[in-house]
């Protein structure tokens, strides 16, 4: 049933992908629209149906690479969806629909997930539930990083282009963007909140080494680059607090944060699933 229910989130992602691409394209309007808008919740109630058949199992939770990534994207994407109640960020669709279609599609393309039994574990159900949330904020913070940097290249350097058409497509993509200064007062709003979880999250990790081991934390590479993310995160959100960083500064902060999360679990996981198919 999950592989069913991956598939249909996929294929409901790839339809709703249309209509920005096509409004690229010079063929319709790049706002979407409020019929878009609810068709995107009904996909992301089957992309959420489709994680819990796949990670529920009897006294444990099944967890791997593909549902790791798929749940990261599945609520980064709610975090799109309720926002664009809020603002407009409709261009955001072009690039966020297609990786969401990839996202719902990789528990199936990838090794299937390995259970873990949580029993004797204290807080690793809830360590396990706010890393996700983290990562999945963060990855769209990042996304909201890239939206800048070409919103800021877009307005300092205009797209010339021989055609007409295509140029006017590209300028009703940015017009269905919000200025420059709503774009990055939201991508700060979603790294502090990224930045909680994040900070929850090596905290009940530290809980759990504790019981376990009787070390605050282990010194492996997932802790390290975990760490050196947090850190990256932080001294942005107080560089910004304290010098007003803005800008280019904060896009590459955030993708070098992000980078950092990704190298902590998804880069170990696809080493261990992928290329040693353990």
């Amino acid at each position: 049933m999950g592989i069913v229910l991956h598939t249909l989130a996929a294929l409901g992602y790839g339809i709703l992908a249309i209509g920005p691409w096509r409004a690229l394209a010079g063929h319709g309007s790049p706002l979407a629209s409020g019929a878009e808008r609810w068709g995107l919740g009904v996909v992301l109630a089957v992309h959420a149906a489709a994680l819990f058949d796949s990670m529920a199992a009897p006294g444990g939770l099944r967890l791997g690479l593909g549902l790791a990534l798929s749940s990261t994207m599945w609520l980064g994407m709610l975090v799109f969806w309720i926002e664009s109640f809020i603002i407009r960020v409709d261009g955001v669709r072009l690039l966020l629909l297609p990786l969401a279609a990839l996202g719902a599609l990789l528990p199936v393309l990838l090794p299937p997930a390995s259970q873990i039994e949580p029993f004797g574990v204290p807080w690793l159900g809830l360590h396990l539930i706010l890393s996700l949330a983290a990562y999945g904020i963060m990855i769209i913070a990042a996304l909201h990083a890239l939206l800048m940097a070409a919103v800021d290249h877009h307005l300092h350097r205009p797209r010339a282009s021989d055609d007409a058409g295509q140029a006017r497509a590209w300028g009703r993509l940015f017009d269905a963007l919000p200025p420059l200064l709503v774009l990055e007062s939201l991508l700060f709003r979603l790294i502090a909140i990224g930045f909680a979880l994040l900070t929850l999250s090596v905290l009940s990790g530290a809980a759990i080494s504790l019981t376990q081991t009787g070390r605050l934390l282990p010194f492996d590479h997932k802790t390290v680059f975990t760490l050196l993310a947090w850190v990256t995160f932080g001294v942005l959100l107080l560089g910004r607090r304290i010098r007003g960083w803005r800008g280019r500064i904060a896009v590459r902060y955030t993708l070098a944060g992000l980078g950092w999360l990704v190298l902590a679990y998804a880069g170990s996981r696809f080493v261990l699933e992928v290329l040693l198919q353990r």
